[in-house]
């Protein structure tokens, strides 16, 4: 039997912004790269306990058939002889939500659903783990699907959590074309393997992330005016960035990772202009 993914997760989906996604903290090495699966449209899978990770491309693959997200629970555990050591979760393309704990999974051990979300977890302090992951969900509707999983797991850790301790913590979030340059689909994935604070350590990497790919709404963007023009040559060309001005702030905007928010240089987006200006 495989060591023991001993942990707590919450799978969503958001079918309004069309995104589905996976947030977990574990006692465990590199638990990202085990616990979350998650396909745009389709639905995502959280699989843990003494995990089977074949529950992850064959858990979507039955949701892709048109498999609901108990049907396909359901269908993976009666396959699987190791069922009564595995746990669970899963929402479908249509938010509807199931999650599965095995009776020989170590206490506490259990999971609760609602509308677009499975929440469970296993060798935990008591149900108040879960309980935070699913008060915490259900009290943040209208923000972004990622946050209010991160929000999720650090309600999980302040009530009590894994009792063996924190070592890793993950975020996927998927989104049609929601990805780099508009061509992928994984809009988040952020791992933090072994730390001693892994959700403080992921939500630090989480603003980093949309530091770089976060997208501000056009109608906050800067005009570019004459007297912003000759500033952004002048700051520019102190940095060795010559030449004419718009392929002069393309290039070091490359060279900095902030080229997605970049779009010619008729507005600037200010998170890229204070970055410019910080410099």
């Amino acid at each position: 039997m495989a060591k023991t993914v001993a942990t707590y997760s919450i799978v969503a989906g958001d079918l309004e912004a069309g995104q589905w996604g996976v947030a977990v903290q574990s006692k465990f090495l590199s638990v990202g790269s085990v616990v979350p699966w998650a396909e745009p449209e389709v639905g995502a899978i959280a699989t843990q306990a003494y995990a089977n990770p074949r529950y992850g491309p064959n858990g979507l693959a039955l949701l892709r058939e048109g498999k609901s997200a108990q049907e396909a629970v359901d269908e993976l555990t009666a396959a699987d002889e190791g069922r009564e050591h595995r746990q669970l979760g899963i929402v479908d393309g249509q938010g509807r939500a199931a999650t599965y704990t095995g009776e020989k999974c170590y206490d506490w051990a259990g999971g609760r659903t609602g509308a677009g979300y499975a929440a469970q977890g296993n060798i935990l302090v008591s149900t108040e783990t879960v309980d935070a992951l699913v008060e915490t969900f259900e009290g943040s509707g209208g923000r972004p699907l990622a946050e209010r999983l991160l929000d999720c797991l650090a309600a999980a850790q302040a009530a009590g959590g894994d009792k063996r301790g924190q070592q890793s913590a993950s975020l996927l979030i998927v989104e049609r074309d929601g990805g780099y340059a508009k061509l992928s689909d994984t809009a988040v994935d952020l791992r933090v393997e072994d730390h001693q604070r892994p959700i403080e350590e992921l939500q630090r990497i989480y603003r980093l992330h949309q530091a770089i790919f976060g997208e501000t709404p056009r109608d906050q963007w800067v005009e570019v005016d004459d007297a912003l023009a000759q500033e952004l040559r002048e700051r520019l060309a102190r940095l060795g960035y010559e030449g004419e001005l718009d392929d002069a702030f393309l290039r070091w905007a490359g060279n900095e990772n902030l080229e997605e928010r970049v779009d010619g240089i008729v507005a600037v987006d200010p998170v890229v202009l204070e970055e410019l200006r910080s410099r």
